[in-house]
């Protein structure tokens, strides 16, 4: 979990969340950092009748504090989507450390949900609202034969792709616009701008332990075309609904050569989901890593 700068009179001026206004003396914040494979789960958010990651922590905190407790997430992440740092906070007045905390909750969570870090943070931080930038990461396999032990962690593509092709077509993502073409059922946030600060597309080679005498991918390509992955990381203030799978089917048009270098620059300008790409499949996923103003991750101020 990252710390950034921020205006401190900002900083200040924030209301705390209701239930940290209404908390007993020696209520403590817990900032969480989540990894989990989200095959088998129907996304972070509770459902009824259905098992997912929310309920999960929140029955895990349960059994180690006493307290029913709400657990707020940065993002919350659809059926079969990944986290590699996915941020969550809850409210307890349980004295146990941060690090012993980490672990306890541990056994009470299934193997596919790994708490990475548990930390005291102020009361103000709230996962949801206080996030100023996450980051996410797609992942798809596009030459030879995709190794079986990779079908829920990847996008597969029966067509080549252009890296470097849609790289150059992702740089028309920088800056603050209006997403609304990447958005699914617009309007779902009060705001569809957004603001952009890294866009990337890149190849992968597979995980060496991945490796045997058949070999899975056809050798072609060397330096930066190397690789049978094609990686995009897209780093941003916020991010609207299926935005970045919306983002990675049309730029997948990029790399096969259906959609012109500049075509993400109209896209965004048309203001058109119609105008976008189809949502890639939510497999090959991830939410990355979130970060928050460096004053709300000490318990200090409070």
């Amino acid at each position: 979990m990252n710390g950034v700068g921020d205006d401190p009179s900002r900083v200040s001026a924030r209301v705390l969340p209701f239930e940290a206004r209404s908390a007993p003396e020696g209520t403590r914040n817990i900032l969480l950092t989540l990894s989990y494979d989200g095959t088998g789960y129907s996304g972070w958010q509770v459902q009824p009748d259905r098992l997912s990651v929310q309920a999960c922590v929140e029955r895990a905190v349960v059994a180690i504090t006493g307290e029913p407790r709400r657990v707020y997430c940065a993002g919350r992440t659809d059926t079969g989507v990944h986290a590699l740092g996915q941020a969550a906070n809850f409210y307890t007045v349980s004295r146990i450390p941060g690090k012993n905390l980490r672990r306890a909750l541990q056994t009470s969570l299934p193997d596919d949900i790994v708490v990475t870090e548990a930390r005291d943070v102020s009361l103000a931080l709230h996962a949801t609202f206080s996030a100023v930038r996450k980051r996410y990461r797609y992942v798809i396999q596009d030459r030879g034969v995709c190794p079986p032990f990779l079908r829920r962690y990847c996008a597969s593509s029966r067509f080549a792709l252009d890296a470097a092709r849609m790289h150059e077509a992702a740089q028309e993502l920088l800056g603050r616009h209006d997403f609304r073409c990447f958005e699914k059922e617009y309007p779902n946030k009060e705001t569809s701008v957004r603001t952009i600060f890294d866009a990337v597309v890149r190849r992968s080679a597979g995980w060496e332990l991945w490796r045997s005498s058949h070999g899975w991918a056809a050798a072609e390509g060397e330096g930066d075309n190397a690789g049978q992955f094609v990686v995009f990381e897209v780093e941003a203030d916020g991010f609207l609904y299926n935005m970045v799978r919306a983002i990675v089917g049309t730029l997948t048009e990029v790399g096969r050569g259906k959609r012109p270098i500049g075509a993400l620059r109209d896209v965004i300008q048309s203001l058109d989901r119609n105008a976008a790409g189809m949502t890639a499949v939510p497999q090959g996923l991830y939410l990355v890593r979130v970060d928050y103003p460096t004053e709300l991750l000490t318990p200090s101020l409070d």
